[in-house]
């Protein structure tokens, strides 16, 4: 078992390894070109894949029990719902709530008595049911900022209130199972980090981000973000956190994790996973305590489970080099179709191609509605 030092509980990121600070690369050079520029590739194989197959819509079987297999559109509430009696002790405790044209006083007095009946308390994370990539993703201080999430979310439209996990570290594992087979395989651990910076006490919030190697170069992210606090001046080695959704988009340090891949996290997975129906395919986020234990199976629970369309997000860490992002998701979509070929033939029917192209289309327009990301 692979042994590292961890950040003190008590910082931004506890129970993580420390980050390492002797790169040139403080940001890859890839994590922010268009997604096209990485999934053309893939595309082209998936062209060959559908020919080989004799069916391109194989993707959208490979977790058979998922809308698409989590492709595109996928309610994050029905997947976490196909969790079993076992699985769901993991999964950290959530409610759904449907954004309707009621007062919204009213609607507040509604999810106050469910998070009360679930004993959900404050602080609490608010997220879209439909969404990827951290959009609309806000930590919830009290009911006053419930209600004004829930007036600014779109009409008819879902969103999940879930506890905040009592851990601080956070991974995506993307789990792997052959249909037919008690094994799976861990394929991917990203380690993520939330972003900070530590006050000096002199110097304001806006130029401890500018004068940071790694925030000074996404200052377009966390800028607007902390729009009203940028004269203010941090104690002198007071820790701020700049992003709270585990989202490189949104500003989260990526670390490849790899390393800490081991045979005890594998097989809880398969333990736990196996009491999820039809889920064969894709990223987990995880927060735990620490990775020591984290490693054993042990202290962690379940944020979300992700579908076909996850990433092995490990891609995105700063020394990954172009040809091994391009290797991995070539080989993770091989997977998916290689998983998807042996779910039809086990009598499971693709859904028609028309169907992921209305998901996508209705995920986009939600996706411009949404309320601003922590």
């Amino acid at each position: 078992m692979t042994k590292c030092s961890l950040i003190p509980a008590h910082k931004v990121n506890g129970g993580m390894p420390i980050l390492e600070g002797d790169s040139k690369r403080t940001i890859s050079p890839y994590e922010f070109l268009p997604t096209w520029f990485f999934y053309t590739p893939v595309v082209l194989q998936s062209v060959f894949q559908g020919i080989y197959y004799r069916d391109f819509r194989l993707p959208l079987v490979a977790n058979p029990s998922i809308k698409l297999s989590g492709m595109v559109g996928e309610s994050k509430h029905d997947i976490m719902n196909l969790a079993g009696g076992l699985a769901s002790m993991w999964i950290a405790t959530y409610c759904v709530r449907k954004k309707d044209r009621s007062p919204i006083e009213q609607q507040l007095r509604a999810a106050l008595e469910e998070l009360k009946q679930r004993d959900i308390r404050f602080p609490l994370v608010a997220k879209p049911d439909l969404g990827c990539r951290g959009v609309g993703v806000k930590l919830l201080q009290s009911e006053d900022q419930l209600a004004e999430y829930i007036r600014s979310f779109p009409f008819e439209a879902r969103f999940v209130l879930q506890e905040k996990a009592p851990y601080k570290a956070e991974a995506g594992v993307f789990y792997v199972r052959q249909p037919g087979q008690q094994k799976g395989e861990i394929f991917s651990i990203t380690l993520k980090y939330s972003p900070s910076v530590v006050g000096d006490g002199r110097q304001t919030l806006k130029s401890l981000i500018e004068s940071h190697p790694r925030a000074g170069k996404l200052r377009h992210l966390y800028l607007p973000r902390h729009q009203s606090i940028l004269d203010w001046v941090p104690e002198a080695d007071e820790e701020f956190q700049l992003a709270f959704a585990g989202s490189h988009s949104r500003g989260a340090i990526f670390r490849d994790g790899n390393q800490y891949i081991t045979e005890a996290l594998t097989r809880k997975l398969d333990l736990l996973l196996k009491d999820v129906k039809g889920y064969y395919y894709g990223r987990l986020d995880i927060k735990f305590d620490n990775l020591h234990d984290f490693m054993k199976g042990e202290k962690f629970t379940i944020l979300e489970l992700n579908g076909a369309s996850s990433e092995a997000a490990h891609i995105w860490d700063r020394n990954a080099s172009l040809r091994s992002i391009f290797s991995v998701l070539l080989k993770q979509y091989r997977l998916l179709y290689s998983i998807g070929a042996k779910q039809k033939k086990r009598g499971h029917r693709p859904p028609a191609l028309r169907q992921l192209l209305a998901a996508w289309r209705e995920e986009k327009q939600l996706t411009k509605e949404y309320p601003s990301t922590d």
